[in-house]
Parts: C-alpha cells; structure tokens; sequence
C-alpha cells in the first residue's frame, strides 16, 4: 500500500510538472519553443509507460501516466495548432 502511494504521489508531481508549460501556451498562444520532435517522442515515451503500467498492473504508473499523456497530448496538438 505505502509503495502504491508512493506511485501516485510521484506520478502526480511529474504530472503537475506539465501543467505550467501547458497553461502557459494555452494562455499566451505561443509554442515557439516547444520542439515537435521532442514532443513526439515524450508522447511516445508516455504511451509506452501506459503500456507497461498495463502489462505489470500497476494503477500507480496506469492513471498518472494516461494524465500526462493526455496533458503532451494537448501541448502537442498547441504547438501544431499555434504554428
């Protein structure tokens, strides 16, 4: 159980570390200096990460991952839609 909370309090700080940059280009409408590239490949790196969290059962890594992966997902569809 303590490993768990462990999971989600870690998986949220990462999460929430996300959030300045997405609210930032949400509000200013500028991604000028968000790389696709790297945006791509955080994305892919997220999805994977879902992937795993699956194929071990680990709710920690399932939800906080899906989260952020939803929050890339966003600053990516910015950036292309910000260009």
């Amino acid at each position: 159980m303590l490993i768990d909370l462990l999971g989600y309090v870690s998986g949220g700080l990462i999460t929430i570390a996300l959030l300045p940059q997405v609210l930032k280009s949400w509000k200013t409408k500028s991604t000028k200096d968000i790389s696709v590239p790297w945006m791509i490949l955080y994305c892919t790196g997220l999805f994977l990460c879902i992937l795993y969290g699956v194929g071990i059962a680990s709710m920690p890594i399932i939800l906080t991952t899906i989260v952020e992966f939803l929050m890339a997902l966003s600053l990516l569809v910015l950036k292309v839609r910000f260009r």
